[in-house]
């Protein structure tokens, strides 16, 4: 895993999460899904704890709440430049490097040993196959509340000519 490798699987990763917030707004059920925004949120808080870690910060110091879709959306969309501005600053180096994860000792309780050491590389894949995973949870709840799920697939990105996200303006 190299430096472009990851700044390709982010920038996908912005164009499939706008994608998946332009369904969800299409659909007046998606608005208004607790379930949905559930996992959105969880998507999100999950890619912004990789982020502090990545720069050094507080894991623990508290995200936002969100009782409505609008200001998730901007949080979540806010998210990327800086997010992109970290994975192009690594270099291929810096990639291969160990990066102990401040919630080692959760996952020792999960996986029920110590985890083994992963790279920094690791890390943002993980935060980019987490985010895949869970937006295909978003797809399947969108689709039982009558909406239609958006084409997210890394494939479909590149087929489409790794277009740039399009973030949908969300109306309070």
């Amino acid at each position: 895993m190299n430096t472009s490798d990851l700044t390709d699987l982010f920038r996908h990763m912005e164009w499939a999460d706008a994608a998946v917030w332009t369904a969800v707004l299409a659909n007046e059920a998606g608005r208004e899904d607790a379930k949905l925004r559930g996992y959105l949120h969880h998507l999100h808080v999950v890619q912004r704890a990789f982020l502090r870690t990545w720069r050094g910060e507080p894991r623990d110091a508290p995200y936002p709440d969100f009782d409505a879709t609008p200001p998730m959306i901007e949080w979540a969309r806010e998210y990327y430049p800086e997010a992109l501005a970290q994975v192009e600053a690594w270099t291929d180096d810096q990639v291969a490097e160990p990066m102990p994860v401040p919630w080692a000792s959760m996952v020792e309780r999960r996986i029920g040993r110590p985890p083994a050491m992963s790279s920094l590389a690791d890390t943002a894949l993980q935060v980019a196959m987490h985010s895949q995973y869970h937006r295909g949870q978003v797809n399947a709840r969108l689709r039982e509340v009558g909406g239609e799920p958006p084409l997210v697939d890394y494939i479909g990105w590149v087929w489409l000519g790794r277009p740039k996200a399009e973030w949908p303006v969300a109306a309070d």
